[in-house]
């Protein structure tokens, strides 16, 4: 996501709260880390646009604050919340980025230190999610080579820019 944000000044991303565990070695900004009750308080005023709860934890994308003038929206979320910005902006592109193969998702996960529960419940999530984003009419990039992704991706939202 970061080479993409760095080629096009006209993307913003939206930092998504979790109530997930901070991976060791990821980085302090990649969500807001929260606890269960800050979350549901969040929740009930109001606060995100879509939330979800996947493998035990919630997501949710806040409610911006500021969004800068201009520039196009980049969530990463989960199918149920790419079901809820459907219902809201209809006309919303969907971009689900997929691995090359189920061997090559499950080495991606124990890479970044997923414990074995976690490897194995997103692994069967992956045919579920795929149907969802297909029944979402997402556009799927296979993420096989970084480089080559970014690109794919990038000229996806050019076309959509109109």
């Amino acid at each position: 996501m970061a080479l993409l944000l760095h080629r096009d000044p006209n993307l913003w991303l939206s930092r998504s709260w979790t109530t997930r565990a901070q991976r060791p070695g990821e980085a302090d900004d990649a969500y807001v880390f929260v606890d269960r009750p800050t979350f549901e308080a969040r929740i009930a005023e109001g606060g995100f646009i879509e939330w979800a709860e996947f493998l035990g934890n919630l997501y949710g994308t806040p409610v911006p604050e500021e969004m800068p003038y201009g520039m196009d929206v980049v969530l990463e979320i989960e199918v149920q919340g790419a079901r809820q910005m459907r219902a809201i902006d209809p006309k919303a592109l969907f971009i689900f980025i997929t691995p090359p193969s189920a061997e090559e998702q499950e080495r991606r996960l124990r890479g970044r230190g997923d414990p074995e529960e976690v490897v194995q419940r997103r692994l069967a999530k992956a045919a579920e999610e795929a149907d969802a984003a297909a029944e979402l009419g997402a556009i799927e990039v296979v993420n096989d080579d970084l480089e080559h992704c970014v690109e794919v991706v990038g000229s996806i939202i050019a076309s959509h820019r109109g």
